[in-house]
């Protein structure tokens, strides 16, 4: 059986929206579950055509690559104003109130991967937010997390760490819906009468995507695999140095290099990493590769291919953590910290805010014992992560079973 995703339960009931002008916040991915796209099968039933439409980044059509500013236009095919989430700056993120002048819904159906900094979460919770706080109502069409509804990992951010990449305090993983997350982080601060939610039906916290009859569609310009979904929470993690993750090429996160890397000491140290069992799930092949844009753009790359082999056995966030360390053994002078403004943030280093603090970043550059600083902070996750299952009990919509 095809899970039913929120989408397709909002069009059995599409005369709720009937004479109601309503904001879609969507993307590519906002499909139904026999891929029709949200605006135009919403615009075919009684709801009526969007008044407007919202884009995150990557925009609404996912033209953009990453930290390109999407820009604001008119719906081909419906002709309602798309209204971008994602410009160039900071300011951009949230929606002024005049975004939701004439509108009394904001509906919102957006694929997310399950992973805290993809920043679908982010755009979703604060134009909920900004559009209750405008007067409208909010409606969250449910969809699958890729990860599954059980995995947590990961720690919780440190004060001071907040970004777009990490807005809520939240483990990498977290096991999440939108639908899930939207709610327990807009009613932090009480209840929101004005928030709907419409649940998918038929999906559950054990399932792996492939149990979900789904179509993958990418959500984004670089994950068009639900694999490249698995390996995310932990290879984001290489945005934050000068080596490449894969963009530029078709397997971005699963492909990881650099020039001048030295590939036989890196297998070496990447299979000393597994037999310490360190990276379970996981398999990688020697390769060169050559980015087309973005870094090492035009230039030859040695690194690895990653295979996800068991992905029940995968903790995808530990394991790019190990990568990391790996790497900034062997990489040599290829491995340096991103300098450059990351997702409009210029006072902290890029892998402090994907991490949500300085331990990570100081146990790889500690000078006595690497491996002790950061397994020490890896154990403390656990804490981390019995906490938020806690604080996320009230907010689940499918049982944890």
């Amino acid at each position: 059986m095809t899970v039913e995703v929120g989408l397709d339960r909002l069009l059995e009931s599409s005369g709720q929206l009937q004479g109601r002008p309503y904001g879609l916040l969507a993307h590519g991915a906002s499909v139904t579950s026999d891929l029709r796209p949200a605006h135009l099968a919403l615009a075919a039933s009684a709801a009526g055509a969007p008044a407007a439409l919202f884009g995150p980044e990557h925009g609404y059509y996912g033209v953009e690559q990453d930290m390109v500013a999407a820009a604001a236009g008119d719906d081909p095919l419906t002709g309602a104003p798309i209204v971008s989430l994602y410009g160039d700056s900071a300011a951009s993120l949230r929606p002024a109130p005049e975004a939701f002048a004439g509108l009394e819904v904001l509906v919102i159906d957006l694929q997310d991967v399950g992973s805290r900094y993809y920043t679908y979460a982010a755009t979703a919770v604060w134009a909920a937010q900004a559009a209750l706080a405008a007067g409208c109502e909010v409606w969250v069409l449910d969809r699958p997390n890729p990860l599954g509804g059980l995995r947590v990992e990961g720690n919780l951010p440190a004060d001071g760490f907040a970004s777009f990449v990490g807005a809520f305090r939240m483990p990498v993983c977290h096991g999440l819906t939108l639908a899930e997350l939207v709610r327990m982080e807009v009613e932090r601060a009480g209840p929101q009468p004005g928030l709907k939610d419409w649940p998918m039906r038929g999906w559950k916290r054990r399932m792996a995507w492939g149990d979900t009859g789904l179509t993958w569609i990418a959500p984004s310009p670089n994950m068009p695999t639900v694999t490249t979904a698995l390996l995310y929470p932990g290879l984001c993690l290489l945005e934050a140095t000068e080596l490449s993750e894969g963009r530029g090429t078709t397997r971005p996160f699963q492909l990881i290099g650099a020039p001048g890397i030295d590939l036989p000491e890196l297998l070496a140290e990447l299979t000393r990493c597994s037999e310490a069992r360190r990276l379970p799930g996981l398999a990688w092949l020697p390769t060169l590769f050559r980015p087309q844009f973005q870094k090492h753009a035009g230039e030859i790359c040695a690194g690895v291919e990653l295979v996800v082999t068991l992905a029940p056995w995968l903790r995808p966030y530990r394991a790019g953590v190990e990568l990391l360390a790996v790497l900034h053994r062997v990489a040599g002078e290829a491995f340096c910290w991103r300098e450059e403004p990351y997702e409009f943030e210029i006072d902290r280093p890029a892998i402090d805010l994907l991490t949500g603090g300085e331990q990570c970043r100081m146990a790889l550059e500690a000078t006595s014992d690497a491996t002790a600083a950061l397994d020490g902070w890896v154990a403390s996750w656990a804490a981390d992560e019995e906490s938020f299952r806690q604080q996320r009990e009230p907010y689940l919509l499918y049982p944890e079973v």
